[in-house]
Parts: structure tokens; sequence; C-alpha cells
């Protein structure tokens, strides 16, 4: 058996279905660019039958991906599906068909509504069709936790005779226990006829806390891809963590004996760089990338970090990507500098996007002493990578209430379609006027569902990064919006969500008009 582990990335598919982590077309081109610096195997770009947008998004990645990763769509074991993820996928150097059906009792009867019978003849049909488009072809057993295992070999033995070469085993909501789990898998890997002429992958959630434990325990008795997402995001508690699964292969390498691709120096940067597409702070205690995750404060392990560091800690913070040692550009730094450091950081500018961000830096520098590395991530995501917008932002002024009666104000300088616009106004709070002022301005009056702070950095002059959900006849959408002031970066994170919203009303319409 092969002690190669293949990373399996699914944090632009199952990833982008957790609550509130919507992505837009560049965003999606963004992250795959950087899941591919990270080393990924396999990145599944997206459910091409889902929309036309995922569709178009999973062609462009596909047609952008280099020679050394995989680009798979994902298609649940029906013909169309199959035949429009081939489409999405078919110009990609390396292109995968994944397709899948549900195994277990409770899926086939009340979802599928399906004997064991037809799911069988089911899966057996698709991956031919599978097949006859690519060579590359994996087989998901949905539910598999929860399924008969004897039954799950019959379908799996099928799967490979139809040209599945790969056979993920997921557990699907969480249920299973490590060590059950890893029995469970290597039971099929055990009795089922044909399955050396197939690598087995496992796809575990995390609703139990147990997603990562899971992933381990099956790669240890012989799975060798593990399906994982950035941050751990997906659908309900999300799925393994990727730099969790990838740094306990690679800290406790005496115990696994497992090699595999992935860059752990570029872990921060890519788990950072999905923090600020989707406006979701990593949390402080987040294993690997947290910020407390190689902090001490304890006086008993200061003590033993200033004898050796081994004594409390497992691996460094380099490693991962973080050093200590980030105060680097600042507003007398030059070009080149100011490039190299975008490519440490995995961001490969052209002269175009350089001469952009170079003054957006220039500019931050002269309000903010120090630049760190989240700041520039930030900035390069808010300045670069956006596509046009209808709503932009020139300039804000908010004035709090002085306790007097007088209640706070707000004044705002945007563009609409091109067209200067400007308007004040007031409100309960300062940012109740601001976010008033620019419904007035642009016509719309949403509803604020979330309003959430983050400081990018410590110190005073921290960036703030601002992230609001709005929602308006049925449609929900993030923004976010970052700025040293917090009403900056607040009316920033409105005008993001509000574009948002224009942006999902034309793909409504694009699909409306497809349709007819």
């Amino acid at each position: 058996m092969s002690d190669r582990v293949f990373f399996f990335d699914t944090t632009l598919r199952d990833g982008e279905q957790s609550p509130g982590a919507t992505m837009n077309f560049q965003e999606k081109l963004r992250l795959a660019r950087q899941l591919e610096v990270l080393g990924v195997d396999i990145i599944e770009a997206g459910f091409p039958a889902s929309s036309p947008g995922d569709f178009e998004a999973v062609a462009a990645i596909a047609e952008n991906a280099g020679n050394d990763v995989q680009i798979a769509g994902l298609a649940r074991c029906v013909e169309r599906d199959i035949d429009l993820c081939w489409q999405a996928i078919s110009k990609a150097k390396n292109p995968r068909i994944h397709t899948f059906i549900a195994t277990s009792p409770l899926h086939m009867e009340y979802k599928l509504r399906k004997t064991p019978d037809e799911v069988f003849a089911t899966a057996v049909e698709c991956v031919k069709r599978c097949a006859s488009y690519t060579p590359n072809v994996e087989f998901s057993c949905e539910d598999f936790s929860r399924s008969d295992p004897d039954f799950v070999c019959r379908v799996v033995e099928g799967a490979i005779k139809s040209g599945a070469t790969v056979i993920n085993l997921p557990d699907t909501v969480g249920y299973a226990q490590p060590e059950e789990f890893a029995a469970m898998v290597k039971y099929i890997i055990a009795n089922t006829p044909n399955s050396d002429k197939a690598i087995f992958s496992v796809h575990c959630h995390d609703d139990l806390g147990l997603g990562v434990a899971n992933t381990l325990a099956a790669l240890r008795i012989g799975a060798r891809q593990a399906e994982v997402a950035l941050n751990g995001i997906g659908e309900r508690a999300g799925n393994a963590a990727l730099e969790e699964v990838a740094m306990a292969l690679h800290v406790r390498k005496d115990y696994y004996g497992l090699e595999d691709n992935i860059q752990t120096e570029q872990l921060y940067p890519s788990c950072r760089l999905l923090s600020i597409i989707i406006g979701q702070p990593i949390p402080n205690n987040k294993a690997i990338t947290g910020a407390n995750a190689f902090a001490h404060e304890s006086g008993i392990h200061q003590d033993g970090m200033i004898k050796h560091r081994e004594t409390y800690e497992i691996m460094t913070p380099q490693s991962v990507g973080r050093t200590s040692t980030n105060l680097v550009i600042g507003k007398h730094s030059g070009r080149n500098a100011v490039r190299n450091k975008f490519e440490s950081l995995g961001y490969n500018l052209d002269d175009e996007q350089l001469n952009q961000i170079f003054e957006a830096v220039k500019q931050l520098a002269d309000r903010k002493k120090h630049l760190h590395d989240e700041d520039l991530m930030a900035l390069v995501q808010q300045e670069i990578y956006r596509i046009p917008d209808r709503l932009r932002l020139r300039h804000v002024s908010v004035q709090s209430s002085d306790g007097g009666g007088v209640p706070p104000t707000a004044a705002v300088l945007m563009d609409v379609d091109g067209v200067e616009r400007s308007g004040a106004g007031f409100g309960v709070g300062p940012i109740d006027a601001l976010f008033n002022v620019i419904s007035d301005i642009v016509g719309r009056q949403p509803e604020l569902e979330q309003y959430a702070i983050n400081a990018v950095t410590g110190g005073m002059d921290a960036l703030g990064e601002v992230t609001v959900r709005l929602a308006e006849k049925g449609c929900s959408v993030v923004g976010r919006g970052n700025h040293p002031d917090i009403f900056v970066a607040s009316a920033r994170a409105f005008v993001d969500a509000l574009n948002n919203l224009a942006k999902r009303e034309e793909q409504g319409r694009r699909v409306h008009s497809h349709d007819n």
C-alpha cells in the first residue's frame, strides 16, 4: 500500500454551502489559485448543475488550473448532472467527475425512494456514464457511516468494475466515532474483491467534533485520500479542517508514516485568505491558525518556553506560515519590496495590480503606523480581487451624538452607476445613520440581519474588518469592508452587500432568461 495521501479540498463546494460563506466569481478563482500554491492534489471546484453561476465558476477554475492539480466537479447520479459536470471541467488539464448516491437505509427509503437493487443499478450506470467522459472518476456512498457494510461492498465493487478509480466513504452527518469509522472503512477495503483497483477516500463532517479524528483514523488503516476544507467550513458544523489534518500528519509523522504534498508554510495564508473572502474571522482558539495557537500566558508555560521551546510548542509558527517579524512594509517601502512581500504571501501581481496596491499601501501606511501581514492580505482582497461594482463609496463623515439631544448624523458621497450622488441624515446611532443615508441614496431598504466587527491585527491602530448580512425579497447576502476607521469599514461593508444584492438579482435574471 502506498504511503502517499492525496488532499482533496472541498472549500469551494461543500465549504461554500456553509451559512454566510458565499463567494463571488473572482473570489473563487483567487482561492483556487491559492489552493494550488498550498499544494492540494484535487480541488472540488463546485456543483455545476446547481446553478449557472456555479457552472461558470467551475468552468473558469478548470480552464485556468495548472498541470499539477486535478479539478473535480460534483454530480449526483443523474445523467443531466454528469453531462453538465463534464462540460464544466472538460478544459482542465486533469479533470475528475465526482458522482454520488446515498447507500443508507434511511436515505434510500425516505430521500431517494429507491430499493437497494435500484440504487445499485443507478450507481453502476452513472459511473459508466462518467467513465465515458474521463478515466478519472470518483464515486461516493453518501451516508456511508449509517449504511449496511455488505451492501456498500456490493455497490463499491460494481462502481469499480464500471470505471471508478476513487471510492469515497463519507461520514455525511458526523455520526461515526473514530475507532468505529476506521473499522468500517477497513471492512469495506478488505471485503470488496477489487478494492486494490481504487484509492479509498473519506469525507468526514464535524457534527460531533470528530471530523479530523475520524479522517486521521481512516488514513491510518488504509484510506489514502482526505476530503477536507480550509478552516473546517462546510454544511452545518463543517468538515474536517485541512490545516489540522495536514499538521497532524506532519507533526506526528512518526505515528502515521504518511507523505503528502501540502506546503505547510502556506496554511495560515490560505486560511486567512478564506477568512477575508467570506468575512468570518478565525476564532482565537482555533487549532493551527488561531491567534492563540502560539500564545503563552501561563507563567509555568512561559518559563518552559524560555528554557526550551519544545516544552510547550510541538510546531513552530513559521511551519504554518506565521512569523513574528512581519512589520516589513511601510510608507517608505519601494515597489519591489511591496511586490516581494505580496509574493511571499502567495499573491503574484501583474504591473497594473502592483501599481494599484502600491498606492493603497501608501495610503494605509499614512494612517496606520505598522502594517502587518494581515493588513496587507485584507488590503489586496479589498482592492484587487473583486469584480467591478455598481456602487462605489467615495467619502464618509459621521458625527456621534453629544448627549445634548442632537441625534447622530452621517454624510456620504458615492458613485451610483458612475454618477456622483450624496446624502445626509440621522439615525439612532452613528452606524444606523450611515446605513440609512446609503439606503436613501441607492433607493433600497434591505433588512440588516447581522453586523460584526473584527480587529484584523492588534494595537490601537488596528485595521477594522466589518461584516454585514442584508436580506431583501427572500435573498440574503454578505458584505465585507476594512479600514482603520470603523465607520468607513462599516460603510464599505454595507455598500459591498448592496453590490452583492445587485449581482444576485442579475444572476437571477440570467437564470430566468435561460430557462425561458
